[in-house]
């Protein structure tokens, strides 16, 4: 039988121990990448996001349905859980900093532009006021790695450091962005189970209708479009990057069968979902990174 998953690695290529609750890792991108032919495929990250910071060549980045083609000196966040992949030009320089999902409580608030660029995510390039101190603090962490699995503080602080010099997607316009926030970790944590509107508005203790106004005055659409969006993305992701057959992927999305998942992502897509397995994704600036 063909999997149904997308290939989920805390390093390229590398598991690691559920039990390591905290980790940090920096390395070199020639490192990993010119052992692949400088192609890094499509994969995801569960428990960790991903910095990486270009100095030299170019990179074709892919995140989802973004697809990036930069050069140095430029950056890219990969947040937790968005498929993406990287095709460098031979012999490019610069490193890759991995960091566990717990890094993000280094942000101050909800406003924190650290958490921004960790929860959102980002590419572009690295403003050359910050380049020569960008270079310098992955020097630095290069030096003073010491066991990956268990960082040193100084090494998180000049994680954080190196963050902080990035350039943030920009600030959230007003408060309910922290009411979206709660509504799309829920939605995250159980869109397989297919709830209703209810059960999510009572988990935020809101009404439904709190909900609603939110959604539509933030993001011009209902809760229940953003729950379709985002099992729609899902669906893209298995249908695009794993072997799944259209049944596969209708159980592995929690669909109680495989032609009401067919109705539902024709009604959405505009297409069945068998013409999109294994398309490549198409160049759409205005795609955002999620």
């Amino acid at each position: 039988m063909q999997s149904a998953s997308i290939p989920d690695f805390v390093l390229y290529g590398e598991k690691l121990d559920n039990d390591a609750a905290e980790f940090a890792h920096i390395e070199a991108i020639a490192t990993r990448s010119a052992l692949y032919d400088w192609e890094i495929n499509a994969h995801r990250h569960l428990r960790s996001v991903q910095a990486l910071l270009l100095f030299q060549g170019q990179v074709r980045f892919r995140c989802d349905d973004l697809v990036r083609e930069l050069g140095a000196p430029c950056f890219m966040i990969v947040p937790i859980g968005s498929v993406h992949g990287f095709s460098f030009t031979p012999e490019s320089s610069g490193y890759v900093l991995t960091l566990s999902a717990g890094f993000t409580s280094r942000a101050t608030g909800n406003e924190d532009p650290l958490l921004r660029l960790l929860t959102q995510g980002t590419c572009g390039a690295i403003p050359e006021a910050n380049l020569r101190r960008v270079t310098s603090l992955c020097e630095e962490m290069i030096e003073c790695q010491a066991d990956w699995r268990a960082p040193q503080p100084l090494f998180l602080a000049l994680a954080e450091a190196l963050v902080r010099s990035l350039p943030a997607p920009a600030q959230a316009e007003c408060a309910d962005e922290e009411r979206l926030a709660a509504f799309r970790r829920l939605i995250e944590t159980n869109l397989r189970e297919h709830h209703s509107l209810d059960w999510y508005a009572a988990r935020l203790n809101i009404t439904t209708k709190t909900l609603t106004r939110t959604c539509r005055r933030r993001l011009d659409c209902t809760p229940m479009e953003l729950i379709h969006m985002r099992l729609l993305l899902e669906a893209r992701r298995l249908l695009r990057f794993t072997n799944a057959g259209v049944a596969q992927v209708a159980e592995e999305l929690g669909f109680a069968d495989s032609s009401y998942f067919s109705r539902f992502y024709t009604r959405h897509r505009g297409r069945r979902p068998a013409q999109d397995r294994h398309l490549q994704v198409a160049d759409d600036p205005r795609s955002p990174v999620s």
